[in-house]
C-alpha cells in the first residue's frame, strides 16, 4: 500500500505539471482529500455509464480505457502510465462516462472527488489551463489515432501499438523487451483488428526478425523497421 508520505515525490515527478502549478495550500488539499486505493488485475476501475465523481490519478501500474462496440467488442482508447491522470472529461461534458477504464495489471490509484477539483480550478487558472491543455491534447492523439485505425493496414496498426507500448513504457533492463504484457485480446484491441489477425501477424514480424515473442513478453528487436513500417501503413 502507497503511504500519503511518498504521494508528494510522486506527484513532484508527473510529467504532466499539475502538482507544480498548485500552490502550497492547495497541494494540501489535494493530499487531504485523496483516497488511495488498489486494484487487481483486470479489475473494473470505473463502468461506461457511471456517473464521474472522481478525478482518477495512476500511481503505480498500468491503466487501459476502452469502450465496447459491435458485438461486444472492446477497443482500447488509450493506456495510461504514472503519474496521468483520467476519468474527469465526462465530469466537466456534464455526462456519463462513455467509456470505461481498467487495471492492466496491479496498480496503485488515487482520487479525488471531482467538487474538490471544480473549486481548485475556479481559483487557480493555472490548473484550469492544465485541464485544457490536457484535454487538447488527448483530442489530437484521438483524431490522429482515428485516421491511423482506419487507414492504415494491419501491418501498420500493429507496428504503431509495439512502438506506442514502447514510447510510453520503454524497456526492460535488457534494453529490448517491452515494459508491458499485453494478451493478446488486448493488442488486438489496441490495434482494431481481430486476434486471429493481431497473432499472424506478430507471427510476421517474428519470422522477420522484427521482434522475438515469449508468451506475453515482447522484444523489440528491429525498432528502424517497425517505425518504417509503422509509417508506410
Amino acid at each position: 500500500m502507497l503511504k500519503k508520505s511518498e504521494l508528494e515525490e510522486l506527484m513532484t515527478n508527473d510529467l504532466s505539471d499539475l502538482w507544480s502549478v498548485l500552490q502550497p495550500e492547495e497541494k494540501r488539499i489535494v493530499a487531504d482529500n485523496m483516497t488511495i486505493t488498489q486494484f487487481k488485475h483486470n479489475q473494473v476501475i470505473y463502468p461506461e455509464g457511471a456517473n464521474p465523481e472522481f478525478l482518477w490519478v495512476l500511481l503505480r501500474g498500468k491503466v487501459k480505457k476502452y469502450k465496447r462496440g459491435v458485438g461486444d467488442r472492446p477497443q482500447i482508447l488509450r493506456l495510461y502510465r504514472p503519474v496521468q491522470y483520467f476519468g474527469y472529461r465526462a465530469y466537466f461534458a456534464n455526462e456519463k462516462y462513455v467509456s470505461s477504464a481498467m487495471a492492466v495489471e496491479d496498480s496503485t490509484l488515487g482520487f479525488i472527488p471531482m467538487e474538490i477539483v471544480d473549486r481548485l480550478i475556479h481559483e487557480n487558472i493555472k490548473l484550469a489551463m492544465f485541464f485544457i491543455y490536457d484535454l487538447s491534447r488527448n483530442l489530437g492523439g484521438s483524431d490522429t489515432k482515428l485516421v491511423n485505425l482506419t487507414q492504415k493496414h494491419i501491418r501498420g496498426r500493429l507496428a504503431e501499438a509495439l512502438l506506442l507500448l514502447l514510447d510510453s513504457y520503454g524497456l526492460e533492463e535488457d534494453n529490448l523487451t517491452l515494459k508491458i504484457y499485453l494478451s493478446r485480446d488486448d493488442l488486438a484491441s489496441l490495434c482494431n483488428m481481430t486476434t486471429s489477425n493481431a497473432i499472424r501477424t506478430l507471427t510476421a514480424f517474428v519470422s522477420e526478425n522484427l521482434i522475438v515473442v515469449d508468451g506475453r513478453k515482447i522484444k523489440i528487436t528491429n525498432e528502424e523497421q517497425l517505425r518504417k513500417i509503422s509509417s508506410y501503413g
